[in-house]
């Protein structure tokens, strides 16, 4: 019989450390306005970077879809799952990010963990950023292969890690892109570098640039103008700036028919809707050329940072949507959301072991929906929160 007893006492004790986490429901689309128990909020937590997740090109593409197609996919790619919207994403997706190949996964979870098991095994070694995504260090975990974590941003610390690698070793560098809960950029060019110099793979998750970073919007790895060969194994999410659900991977020919025949989340899981591959679709065609998208959200970053300066707010240094504001107690950072909530804003508050202990934080998020009047009323609520 399963103790009940134990497993409250457990739910208890996050409650009294301020880490326990609840749902609230919402009643509304995606968008810069929430609604929420019978509440308006405007919304600074959301991943909508681009403001497509309700975009009307992109709902009547799924609507056309799912009249064709259905609502389901039926079944797993490698079974009878995979249709003509599927392969037709997939190809737009490569010739997006200059790879000869791309890979649909459900979900960005199952991409991560996926590619990494399919790539590496027992006898192999990988090294991962302190702070990446949690995906990513459980799809490390899975594999079977020794794991080595270097210091954030630290190639240095990276480098000695990597002494004494055996060459007959399967190694591979794996990071985030933007750390989703700093908003930094990884190192990219010195990782690739570093990568080459060892001959190893490095495995890029870019979920939150992608759609936002780059001339093109293809993402970190595009403004930093890394090819294949520099990043052999690009991951980005389709659930973020893309406005729609699941991920993909994208590489070499060779890279992703071995991770199509050897990564059991691929193979072991439904595909995702006929009809959220046309949306994508068609969320890829704005991300391609709707380029104020960008350009207005950048410019209301940087309207956010000279607020938060004024006022004496201390940002982290993220020049990415994602601006934190790190109060260091998670009791701090639950009474800030809960002020900011009861002002009418949604701004969340993340607390370990989503991010080190000590560094509990608001995670503040823009989109290019929001306009300078939004970022100015958000800058006064901060203003006048408690300490």
């Amino acid at each position: 019989m399963v103790n009940h007893n134990n497993l409250l006492a457990k739910l208890d004790e996050l409650k009294r450390a301020d880490l326990y986490r609840s749902r609230r429901v919402i009643d509304s689309a995606q968008g810069v306005y929430l609604q929420v128990d019978g509440r308006q909020l405007l919304n600074f937590c959301s991943n909508d970077y681009l403001g497509l997740a309700n975009h009307p090109e992109v709902i009547t593409s799924f609507k056309q879809a799912a009249d064709q197609y259905g609502v389901g996919s039926g079944s797993a790619h490698l079974v009878c799952g995979h249709g003509r919207e599927h392969h037709a994403l997939e190809e737009e997706l490569a010739d997006f990010t200059g790879r000869e190949r791309a890979l649909l996964f459900s979900t960005g979870y199952m991409a991560n963990v996926g590619v990494i098991t399919a790539l590496l095994g027992k006898g192999d070694v990988v090294y991962q950023d302190k702070l990446n995504h949690a995906s990513l260090l459980d799809g490390g975990l899975m594999s079977g292969a020794r794991f080595k974590r270097y210091l954030h941003k630290d190639v240095h610390n990276l480098q000695q890690k990597m002494q004494g690698q055996s060459a007959e070793q399967t190694a591979m560098i794996v990071t985030d892109g933007v750390f989703s809960m700093d908003g930094d950029y990884a190192p990219l060019e010195s990782l690739s570098v570093l990568a080459g110099q060892q001959s190893t793979y490095l495995m890029v998750d870019d979920a939150h640039g992608f759609g936002v970073l780059g001339a093109t919007g293809a993402g970190l790895v595009e403004q930093y103008q890394l090819n294949q060969q520099q990043v052999p194994v690009l991951v980005g999410t389709l659930g973020k700036a893309f406005g729609t659900s699941g991920a993909f991977v994208a590489g070499s020919e060779v890279l992703i028919e071995t991770i199509i025949q050897k990564a059991r989340s691929y193979i072991y899981t439904g595909a995702m809707p006929p009809a959220i591959a046309a949306a994508t679709r068609s969320s890829l065609h704005h991300v391609r050329h709707d380029h104020w998208r960008r350009d207005k959200l950048k410019a209301l970053v940087q309207r956010f940072q000279a607020g938060a300066r004024q006022i004496g707010l201390a940002l982290m240094p993220s020049e990415s949507a994602i601006q934190p504001i790190v109060l260091g107690d998670s009791q701090k950072a639950v009474q800030a959301s809960d002020y900011l909530f009861q002002q009418g804003f949604w701004a969340s508050a993340i607390r370990p072991p989503t991010v080190p202990q000590g560094s509990a934080r608001l995670r503040i998020t823009f989109s290019a929906l929001h306009n300078e009047q939004h970022v100015d009323q958000l800058l006064t609520a901060l203003e006048s929160m408690p300490t």
